[in-house]
């Protein structure tokens, strides 16, 4: 994540954005985004409380999303959000390829998905459905990650939103006229 928001402002200040402008953006209910995030990080006990906990999560990131629908960007970020919402509810979890897992060089990780899955993540089989959707995506190392369309969109979407808000012009005080100016000095 790191990693994107440096590409995000780097590609905004190429494009002569500002990162001042970002004060500017205005963004609704973001304390829902915080919530959504957080659940995502929740894990045991057993598989039900971090499955609910997930679904929870897709559910505020959802509504987040649609109060914020006219933000541009926010269209992307919502189909990235239901992308991953769709592979991860149809499958019980995101299934992970071990293409992706070996090519992203997290090869070390094969082993615990598949003798003891997490309850978000398991090894992709031939009985999931829209695999393409799952973790099948190899980020190599630095990152070293396996990502989803749906993690592409969500990530294009925000960097949609801050490039943009960083490119927007700053407000500027309004001009002083001169009938403004001929009042004020009396």
């Amino acid at each position: 994540m790191a990693i994107c928001m440096a590409i995000i402002l780097v590609i905004g200040f190429l494009l002569g954005g500002r990162l001042r402008n970002l004060s500017d953006l205005k963004i609704e209910w973001a304390w829902l985004a915080v919530i959504g995030l957080a659940l995502q990080f929740v894990t045991g006990p057993g598989s039900t409380v971090p499955l609910f906990c997930l679904y929870l999560s897709f559910a505020l990131l959802i509504v987040f999303t649609i109060k914020n629908i006219r933000v541009l960007g926010f269209p992307v970020i919502l189909a990235g959000v239901l992308c991953n919402l769709l592979v991860i509810g149809i499958n019980g979890g995101m299934p992970v390829s071990k293409h992706a897992l070996r090519a992203s060089d997290q090869g070390q990780f094969l082993g615990d998905l598949e003798n003891n899955p997490y309850p978000k993540h398991h090894l992709a089989t031939e009985d999931d459905l829209l695999r393409f959707l799952g973790d099948a995506i190899p980020l190599p190392s630095p990152v070293e990650q396996a990502i989803s369309v749906g993690d592409i969109l969500t990530y294009g979407g925000v960097g949609i939103v801050i490039v943009g808000a960083m490119r927007k012009p700053s407000r500027q005080p309004e001009p002083v006229t001169s009938n403004e100016v001929a009042h004020a000095g009396g």
